[in-house]
C-alpha cells in the first residue's frame, strides 16, 4: 500500500511539473524581445503598453550601434529588431550573409545637417569639414542630403551606397570625416557641420528646426523597418507589426514628434522594391 501511494505521489509530481512547463511555454510564446536603438524609445515604450493590454509582452533590448542588433537577431538572441532603414538593412544583411527579412514598415526619421559654428548653408566656408555616418547606406544617404542641399553633385551611377568616389563635383572643396553614426553629434564641436541620423539628433537634444538642412520628403529607401529571421511567421511577430501600424500608434508618433518622425506604413512588397526610387 505504501509503495502504491508513493507511485501515485511521484506521478502527481510529474503531472505538476508538466503543467508548469506548459505554463512556462505559454508565457514564452506570448513574449518577444525587440532590439531597438538606445536613447529615445518613447514610441516603443508606448507600443509595449498597448501590447501588454492585448496579452503580448514586449521586452526592449537596447543597442548603442547599428551593427549588433542584426547580429543578435541572426543569432536568435532577440526575436525582432526595429532601428534601421530598409536600404541599410538590405546592404548589411547581404554583406554579412544573414538570413533575415523585413516584416513591416514603421516610420521615416529625417536626417539633418547640423552645426554649432554656422547658421546657414551659405555660411559654410570653402574647405569646411563635414562629419557623416561611416556605415555604407547612411554614408550614401548623407551624400544624397549634401547633393539635395546643393553642396555637391553625385555621379550618374549613384544608387544609395556611400563612397567618396560617388562625388562628381565638390565646388566648396568640402572635407569629410566618417565616424560611427552614434558619434556624429559629439563631433559638432570639432567640425564645421555634422550629418546626424534623427534618433541620435533627438538623443542629443536637437530638432529639425536646428538643422541647416534636412531631408525634405519621405523616400522608400529610408523607411525604417521591423526585421526578423527569414520565415519566422509566429503570430506574436505579426501582432507586433499590427500594433505598430495601428491608428493609435500613428497618432502617437505624429503628436509626440511633430514631424521629426513620420509614420510610413507601406506594404512589405513596396519595402523590398525600394531601389525603384533610384531609377
Amino acid at each position: 500500500m505504501k509503495k502504491f501511494v508513493l507511485v501515485l505521489f511521484i506521478l502527481a509530481l510529474g503531472l505538476l511539473a508538466a503543467c508548469g512547463n506548459d505554463e512556462e511555454s505559454a508565457v514564452e510564446s506570448d513574449s518577444v524581445k525587440v532590439g531597438v536603438s538606445s536613447g529615445d524609445t518613447r514610441t516603443w515604450d508606448y507600443i509595449a503598453e498597448i501590447a501588454k493590454e492585448q496579452g503580448l509582452n514586449i521586452e526592449l533590448v537596447k543597442f548603442n550601434d547599428y551593427i549588433q542588433p542584426n547580429i543578435a537577431l541572426a543569432e536568435g538572441e532577440i526575436d525582432a529588431n526595429a532601428f534601421q532603414t530598409i536600404s541599410y538593412f538590405d546592404e548589411f544583411k547581404t554583406a554579412q550573409k544573414l538570413d533575415l527579412e523585413a516584416i513591416g514598415s514603421t516610420l521615416i526619421a529625417p536626417m539633418g545637417l547640423y552645426s554649432k559654428k554656422h547658421t546657414t548653408l551659405e555660411d559654410l566656408p570653402d574647405g569646411a569639414t563635414i562629419a557623416l555616418p561611416n556605415e555604407g547606406t547612411n554614408f550614401g544617404r548623407a551624400l544624397l542630403l549634401l547633393s539635395e542641399a546643393g553642396l555637391i553633385t553625385l555621379t550618374d551611377d549613384f544608387e544609395g551606397i556611400g563612397a567618396i568616389d560617388k562625388i562628381k563635383d565638390n565646388p566648396k572643396n568640402l572635407e569629410f570625416e566618417a565616424v560611427a553614426a552614434g558619434n556624429t553629434p559629439r563631433f559638432l564641436d570639432d567640425v564645421d557641420a555634422s550629418i546626424i541620423n534623427n534618433n541620435f539628433a533627438i538623443e542629443a537634444g536637437l530638432t529639425l528646426d536646428d538643422a541647416l538642412f534636412h531631408e525634405s520628403a519621405t523616400a522608400k529607401p529610408y523607411i525604417n523597418i521591423i526585421a526578423a529571421q527569414t520565415g519566422d511567421d509566429r503570430p506574436e511577430l505579426k501582432k507586433l507589426v499590427e500594433i505598430h501600424q495601428s491608428k493609435e500608434v500613428e497618432e502617437f508618433i505624429i503628436e509626440t514628434y511633430k514631424g521629426s518622425s513620420i509614420p510610413a506604413f507601406v506594404s512589405v512588397e513596396e519595402l523590398v522594391n525600394y531601389k525603384d526610387a533610384w531609377n
